[in-house]
Order: structure tokens, then sequence, then C-alpha cells
């Protein structure tokens, strides 16, 4: 199986390429650093390609996943695994940060699926995995601007499953929960909170987010297992949790949408224009 993964420099994306070359697969992986860049080739020579580029760069997007098809022959699945994180309370929040996380976390998956459908179209074949995370499933204080990239990245692949699965490619959002990666320690844009009144509403959530890095509960090596079978799946699901706190929050979140609207039901129904003879 060839793979296209992209931030496969550090975390989830480098547990995942690592466990699909240990098993055979080639894998062509998307990341920043020089360094990081030839560690990643010398792990397996032949299957393991790195291409040093930044995902919200389109034209290098479009040439990387060029480059893809050419060495391996065609990409069977590609991975948007890269993203960044922005911690800040919604009223605080700088735009041109969050035009920034947007940049990566959603036009990043976007410039890789414009440029790999059209080959996977002409094959009739293909798929497309898009991490998301808990952030995705619900609206997190202080990582809200972080939750609201998520949010966008899932509602693209709803939309992006029903426009290629009649035709052979398969489309699948990954919302992982805690796991141990540098996400939350590498360098990224924080806001240090002035308005006190946050502090005494979810102060304690700002303080866990923040000194969570490096502590989460999750395995990533785990995670890495659990999407190679995902990969292998006959009939992949549109969605899948990964971590029993993602699945926790996930059905948490269904419950508590499904009791919002039928409470509102009586206010939200028969609005629809009265028949007339």
């Amino acid at each position: 199986m060839n793979w296209f993964i992209t931030g496969v420099g550090s975390g989830l994306g480098q547990a995942l390429a690592a466990a699909a070359i240990a098993r055979g697969d080639c894998v062509v992986g998307v990341l920043r650093n020089a360094e990081a860049a030839r560690t990643f080739e010398t792990s397996a020579l032949g299957r393991a390609k790195a291409i040093l580029a930044d995902v919200s760069d389109r034209d290098a997007m479009f040439a990387a996943v060029a480059t893809a098809e050419r060495e391996t022959g065609g990409i069977d699945i590609v991975v948007n695994n890269a993203g960044n994180a922005l911690e800040a309370y919604v009223e605080e929040v700088d735009p041109e940060a969050v035009r920034a996380l947007f940049e990566v976390n959603l036009l990043g998956p976007l410039h890789v699926i414009q440029a790999a459908l059209p080959a996977m179209r002409g094959r009739g074949k293909g798929r497309i995995i898009n991490i998301s995370s808990g952030g995705g499933i619900i609206g997190v204080p202080w990582v809200g601007l972080y939750s609201a990239s998520k949010f966008a990245l899932e509602g693209m692949s709803e939309a992006l499953a029903a426009e290629v699965g009649p035709l052979g490619i398969a489309v699948t959002i990954v919302e992982p929960g805690a796991f141990r990666t540098n996400l939350l320690i590498r360098e990224h844009s924080k806001s240090t909170s002035t308005i006190a009144d946050y502090e005494r509403s979810v102060g304690k959530v700002q303080s866990r987010i923040s000194s969570m890095g490096g502590t989460e509960p999750g395995d990533p090596a785990k995670f890495a297992q659990a999407m190679l079978k995902l990969a292998d799946a006959a009939d992949p699901p549109l969605r899948i949790a990964l971590g029993d706190d993602a699945i926790a929050m996930a059905l948490g979140k269904s419950d508590a949408i499904r009791r919002d609207i039928e409470a509102g039901r009586s206010l939200g129904s028969n609005l629809s224009h009265e028949n007339r003879a």
C-alpha cells in the first residue's frame, strides 16, 4: 500500500508512518524539518520518501502529490494529519492567528485533497483520511478556534464523502482523543488572558489543557495500529473516534444534540408554508 501522510515529523503522523513502513508499505511523508526528513528517509530506504514542505502552500502540496504519484506508481491512501494548535478565549483571539490556523488545519488538507483526487478518480479507487480531534467533536473552552478549524474540516469531509463515494473513493474522519504528542508542547499561538471573568468560569479547563502536553493518556503506537486496521477495512466508516475519551465525547455530544432537538421540537416544527388549494 502506498501512503501519502502529512506531518510525519512527530506525533501521530510519525507513529503512523513508522507502523506502515514496518509492515512493508511505502510512505511519502510531508514534514518541515530537514533533519527529521533525513531521519525519516533512512528509516526504510526505498519505502520512505520525505518531502520538505508547508501544507499551507498550495503549489508545494500539488508538487508533493505529483512526486508521490510518480515515485510510488499511485497513492492508495492520503492521510491529512498535519495540524496546529491555538490557545485563546474567543473574545481575545487574534484574527490573524485564526487565519494562520485555518491555513494549516483546513486549507492544508484541502490542497492535498484537490491535488490527489484527479488520479484517484482516474483509477476509480482511493482513500482519504482526515485527522480531526476530540476538539472537532465538541467546542472546547480555551481552544475554541482550534475546535472551529476541526469542525470545518469535518463538514468538508462529510460533503466530500458524498461527492466521491460513488466514484470509488472512501473518506473517513478520525477523531483522536488525547494522545501523547508534542501538539501542545511545540511552538504555537497562545494568548495570555487578561479577563479575570474567564478564570472564574473555565480557568481550570485552560490550566489543564495548557499543562497536559506530553502527559496525555493515549499511546501513539496503539493509535497507529488502529489506523492500519482502518486502512485495511473493506467498508471504512465515515467517522471513527479513537480513544476512550473521544468515544465518550462523541456519544455524549450525540445524546446532547438529540435532547436539545427534542426539547425544541414544538418550537421548531410546523414552520412550512401552508398548502393552499
